[in-house]
């Protein structure tokens, strides 16, 4: 264990910590913007600037060593935070009341924090930023104009899903987050999982229609055989929003595309809501009780002329984990091991 003096109290840490994680255990705030816990330290946003030992450093990658004095909130380490954030501010989107990410920005609590001004915002020469969105993909939107060149996209993408399609491109002042050959993010190799968005500070990447939940429900994702958990985000008696669990042991938090944006049929209006059965040659809808008579009689009948095991039934990842349990009991209940799902496609 590593001794460091912290904001004058006299706090341990570990060999290879930095100076962000130490902070953070001891429950004191250091504002950042390109960090995140699930990522490698970047260290680009300048904005969790501290004093150690007199001098200024990054929190996120400085490593605290043996009797390192630390001091996060000093004038100079304000006004450095405050500088940083106003220039990224000058370059960003003005609209903050009407942007999908209202109460839930990183970037307007550090602004907060900081002490960010109208007056001394205009003092700054704001750039007009007309380069348009891409709504290219189905579930999210990429909005340059709220871009902070954090990286946490990019990193997400390399580091998380293996992919590496993002990529700071251009140079200087042109500098901006892009794919290979500059092109709509559905004519790039993106698999559309969504993590650079749930990590994404600002509302550079944004739902393109998701309503916020009322509440939240664990359960586990039935899609394929890995057993995802997953959070899903309840409003009314609507399913809007799926996030993963960070409690997973199997996923931690992490989903593909199904997992997380594949869920819009569960209310979809062709949903079947009655039994159809066959009469005629043509489906018609009938009530509960005929329809499960209808197939009680039909397992005793064929139970009872052939054995069990020609009976066999096809569930579906379309089903909860839960209903399809259910389904594998009731073949096993008529003497069947023949069950399958598309799950293991």
């Amino acid at each position: 264990m590593i001794n460091v003096n912290l904001n004058g109290m006299d706090v341990q840490g570990r060999e290879g910590e930095t100076i962000l994680e130490v902070a953070s255990r001891e429950g004191l705030y250091i504002p950042t913007l390109c960090h995140h816990p699930d990522l490698s330290t970047f260290g680009g946003c300048r904005v969790c600037m501290v004093e150690a030992n007199g001098k200024i450093v990054t929190a996120c990658r400085a490593p605290i060593w043996d009797g390192m004095v630390i001091k996060t909130d000093t004038p100079k380490v304000r006004q450095v935070r405050l500088t940083n954030v106003e220039l990224l501010m000058a370059n960003h989107n003005k609209q903050c009341q009407t942007c999908s990410r209202n109460n839930s920005c990183q970037l307007q609590e550090v602004s907060a924090y900081v002490g960010i001004t109208p007056e001394r915002m205009a003092r700054l020469r704001r750039k007009e930023l007309d380069t348009p969105a891409d709504d290219s993909n189905p579930f999210f939107y990429r909005d340059f104009s709220k871009c902070i060149m954090c990286g946490i996209c990019i990193r997400s993408c390399q580091e998380i899903n293996g992919i590496a399609v993002l990529d700071f491109a251009f140079r200087g002042y042109d500098t901006a987050v892009s794919v290979s050959g500059d092109k709509p993010l559905m004519e790039s190799k993106c698999e559309s999982c969504g993590e650079c968005l749930v990590r994404c500070p600002t509302g550079a990447l944004a739902y393109t229609k998701i309503p916020l939940p009322e509440r939240k429900v664990k359960t586990v994702c039935s899609y394929c055989g890995v057993g995802c958990g997953v959070e899903l985000g309840v409003r009314g008696d609507q399913i809007v929003s799926v996030d993963g669990d960070r409690s997973s042991p199997v996923n931690h938090g992490e989903l593909c595309v199904k997992g997380r944006f594949g869920f819009n049929f569960i209310n979809h209006p062709e949903r079947l809501k009655m039994p159809l059965v066959k009469k005629n040659g043509k489906f018609e809808e009938t009530s509960w009780d005929e329809a499960l008579e209808l197939v009680a009689s039909k397992f005793n009948e064929i139970r009872e002329k052939h054995g069990p095991g020609v009976i066999g039934g096809a569930s579906s990842a379309r089903c909860t984990v839960e209903e399809n349990y259910l389904f594998q009991k009731l073949l096993r209940a008529q003497g069947t091991n023949n069950i399958d799902h598309c799950a293991r496609l």
